[in-house]
């Protein structure tokens, strides 16, 4: 029973320490700037893209499925030569199925039909690099990656362990605010004994999205160290 409550101490130590490092963090920058690393560290190709393919996030509608529309469709007025892969599980047969409201979605940002090709059956980034593999022949082709910051690191070694030499990534960053979000306390009204936070972005935001960020990088870094290990990366 000692030995069990020793235990119960050291854990509930380990847990508050590391509570308390992540809290302190998150008056900081560096969580951001660690989720930036993970969506850019390995770099962008020169090539133009054969093919931009991707990689589903939530159903559909959801927003890291919406956003990663925007960035795929964004792409394929770029590259107009790219065939556009939709890899996100589904029935292709249903017409309200996410896999199909995308495809649409895609098509409203005026991405012609004949470009977009469907892969259905990948339920992980490893299953869908294997199916990439079936649909793409070339392995010399160059792929653009489209996915959210947080997963491109993951993804991009995923693809290129199934022998793909070209492999970019174009990670769906959330856009910044273009206006001011500061406001005068006094002029909303409410209880005057609460801290005025009208131009305190920090306490309103920045924690909050800090904390996010940082709980979005200890998930990656634990699927990475399990990518390793598997042999998929």
């Amino acid at each position: 029973m000692e030995d069990f409550k020793n235990l119960f101490k050291r854990l509930i130590l380990i847990v508050g320490t590391v509570s308390l490092i992540m809290v302190i963090l998150s008056f900081t920058s560096l969580p951001f700037w660690g989720y930036y690393w993970l969506g850019t560290s390995l770099g962008a190709s020169s090539a133009e893209p054969e093919y931009i393919v991707m990689l589903g996030g939530s159903a559909m509608p959801g927003r890291s499925t919406l956003i990663r529309i925007y960035y795929a469709s964004e792409a394929a007025h770029r590259y107009p030569g790219a065939k556009i892969i939709i890899s996100l599980p589904g029935d292709i047969t249903d017409s309200l199925s996410s896999l199909q409201i995308t495809k649409r979605e895609l098509e409203i940002r005026d991405v012609s039909a004949d470009r977009i090709l469907t892969e259905s059956k990948g339920t992980n980034t490893r299953y869908q690099a294997l199916e990439l593999k079936r649909l793409v022949s070339d392995p010399y082709a160059p792929v653009l990656v489209v996915t959210s910051p947080d997963h491109m690191r993951r993804a991009i070694l995923t693809i290129r362990k199934e022998g793909f030499t070209d492999v970019a990534g174009l990670p769906a960053f959330d856009g910044v605010n273009d206006f001011s979000l500061f406001f005068r306390d006094a002029e909303l009204g409410g209880n005057r004994f609460l801290p005025q936070i009208g131009r305190n972005l920090t306490i309103r935001y920045q924690v909050w999205q800090q904390l996010e960020y940082e709980l979005l990088i200890a998930r990656e870094c634990l699927a990475l160290s399990f990518y390793f290990l598997k042999g998929w990366i």
